[in-house]
């Protein structure tokens, strides 16, 4: 079947960036904003004990304004996404950003009058039926509004974050947009690339020298521009750490634990089986260095294919189809929200410039549908980020009958379903596979997402780590950034390679996401969260069932209690994490046999 490689935006918000139906969209937030304060603001939680539909009211008309503010906000980032040179879309994100912060502020109070309520007349008002959805998530709200200072400082914080917090972050972007890498094809015709055209090329198949070429041409990309870099990264973590301290909040930690739901018992358990586990990736990476004509691996060729085997680049059509299908085998309904999403245009793959790098999805709270960004080239990797994004649309799918509130997962549990559709792809890939020299490939292929989530991640975790660690006691020079990124990377890698990536700091995205810090623990909890999962998935019958009841879930507890609920572990213990290694391991023995007799 035919699938378009752009996606729809028109049936969000009809007529561009200009839309008028979306300047009409943010004219009613704002008349709900100021309906909502007027509530707020009269409200007298001590002295006056709210009426049981009053407060479902105003819960709801909160989570509208959410719903609205999201819809406009994945629609603008889109349009941005996908036309990096256009500069409408700034000031309008801009604006949106500001009825955000005014929401912001609303939840501030609402948060403070939930904690000034006694606790029997809470639990009155959330055991409502039309609120017992939420009764978790109001708990957590009423838990946060007691770190809350005063309503005028909350306020003026938010106030600042626009062109603090978010106002760095935007800023990243910019600069993404304005970096070209010089590529030389085979036939020595040089182009230049963007960011995300370069990365994805870094990726694809070419000879060593080539992609080395490459390599060094994309690293001094992000190194003529350090300095800026270095500012972004220092005022954002700054206006972070500020914000911390405002809040009595010493460990850096805390809060990205607090947003993932998760105890730091669970990711002190969780890297040590991670670094305990580093040798059978080192062994692999060792393998493929010998395979690729080397002694060593440099940090380019990690991501680079293997091409033993007869690998023609899939179209986008037959990477569809194989998504498509192979979600068919493990849940009818993954397969149906996968081909729905294809077919009516959710996904954006197209390989053209003036796109940002990188990959995402997000969900439209109001209509009830979700959006994809990619680029897509044809390499196996393209065909995982896809099953990657659709598994993130299916999760979004299966919880869009609940309220806002229950649908607001943390990143951890997120990356579980996404990481799950990549493992049914990728083990469906090596099935299929003909011939030794094929299935090679593609367990390389296989490959990539434990390296990255053994290996790299951890690199990221660690760097981010001592970065915030220094930033507590000053600004970080750019050649100390390069410093501390070569020794994270040294250090997960166990000096496994020949050169590394010191600019990483600057060229990867994660690390500017102003409303998630530490973007990167959360993608290693997900990846063997959902191994797990997925050992169970082939022995259940009723796993299509189970596995929803799971994502439903998603919003509605702690990690630990999920993992407890559905599948009868306990994070805190290593054997959990143990089991998901195993898996890993059967893998590599499989590509090591195979390739024994190539050496």
């Amino acid at each position: 079947m035919h699938y378009s490689e752009t996606w729809d935006l028109d049936s969000i918000f009809a007529g561009g960036i200009d839309s008028p139906a979306l300047t009409a969209k943010m004219s009613t937030i704002k008349q709900q904003l100021t309906t909502t304060a007027d509530t707020l603001v009269h409200w007298r939680a001590a002295a006056d004990t709210p009426d049981a539909d009053w407060f479902t009211q105003l819960v709801n008309s909160l989570q509208a304004i959410q719903a609205g503010i999201d819809q406009a906000t994945v629609f603008v980032v889109a349009y941005q996404s996908a036309h990096a040179d256009d500069t409408k879309a700034a000031p309008l994100l801009n604006q949106i950003y500001q009825l955000d912060n005014q929401l912001n502020n609303l939840l501030t109070r609402f948060k403070k009058q939930l904690v000034k309520l006694d606790q029997a007349t809470f639990d009155t008002l959330v055991q409502q039926p039309a609120l017992q959805a939420i009764a978790f998530n109001l708990t957590e709200m009423r838990q946060q509004g007691l770190a809350l200072l005063d309503d005028d400082t909350e306020a003026l914080i938010n106030d600042l974050a626009l062109d603090g917090f978010q106002g760095w972050s935007d800023h990243y972007d910019t600069l993404v947009s304005q970096i070209q890498v010089p590529y030389t094809d085979e036939n020595g015709i040089t182009q230049q690339l963007s960011a995300g055209q370069a990365q994805n090329m870094l990726a694809a198949a070419m000879p060593n020298a080539q992609r080395a070429e490459l390599m060094r041409n994309w690293e001094h990309a992000w190194q003529a521009h350090a300095a800026p870099f270095a500012d972004t990264l220092n005022h954002l973590a700054g206006f972070r750490l500020a914000n911390y301290r405002a809040h009595g909040t010493t460990n850096f930690l805390q809060k990205p634990l607090e947003l993932n739901r998760m105890s730091q018992a669970t990711l002190d358990t969780m890297y040590q089986v991670v670094a305990d586990s580093k040798d059978i990736l080192l062994s692999y990476l060792k393998r493929k260095a010998q395979l690729l004509g080397k002694d060593q691996l440099d940090w380019q060729d990690i991501e680079a294919p293997l091409t033993l085997g007869q690998l023609p680049n899939q179209t986008y059509d037959q990477a569809a189809d194989f998504v498509i299908n192979n979600f068919r085998q493990f849940s009818p309904k993954m397969g149906a929200l996968a081909q729905h999403a294809l077919e009516h245009r959710w996904v954006e793959a197209e390989n053209r410039p003036n796109k940002r790098p990188g990959g995402y999805m997000e969900n439209l709270p109001e209509t009830h549908e979700s959006r994809i960004f990619m680029t897509f080239t044809g390499s196996p990797n393209d065909t995982a980020t896809l099953a990657h994004e659709l598994g993130h649309a299916f999760h979004g799918s299966v919880i869009q009958d609940l309220p806002l509130w229950r649908q607001d997962y943390a990143m951890n549990v997120a990356e579980t379903a996404s990481t799950f559709a990549e493992l049914i792809v990728a083990d469906a890939s090596v099935k299929a596979a003909d011939d030794a020299k094929t299935k090679l490939t593609l367990l390389d292929a296989k490959m990539q997402n434990p390296l990255a989530m053994f290996l790299d991640i951890r690199a990221r975790f660690l760097f981010e780590t001592r970065f915030y660690a220094a930033r507590q006691h000053g600004i970080v020079t750019p050649d100390t950034l390069s410093d501390l990124m070569l020794t994270a990377q040294k250090d997960a890698y166990g000096n496994a390679l020949n050169t590394y990536h010191p600019m990483f700091w600057a060229s990867k995205l994660h690390f500017y996401i102003d409303d998630v810090p530490f973007y990167n623990f959360p993608y290693t909890f997900g990846y063997l969260f959902s191994l797990g999962i997925y050992a169970q998935a082939k022995t259940q019958s009723d796993f299509e069932d189970r596995y929803i009841a799971l994502l439903r879930d998603t919003a509605n507890m702690s990690t630990e209690a999920l993992a407890a609920k559905h599948l009868g572990v306990d994070l805190t213990k290593p054997a959990f994490w143990q089991a998901g290694v195993a898996l890993i391991k059967r893998d590599i023995d499989e590509f090591m046999a195979l390739s024994a007799p190539l050496i």
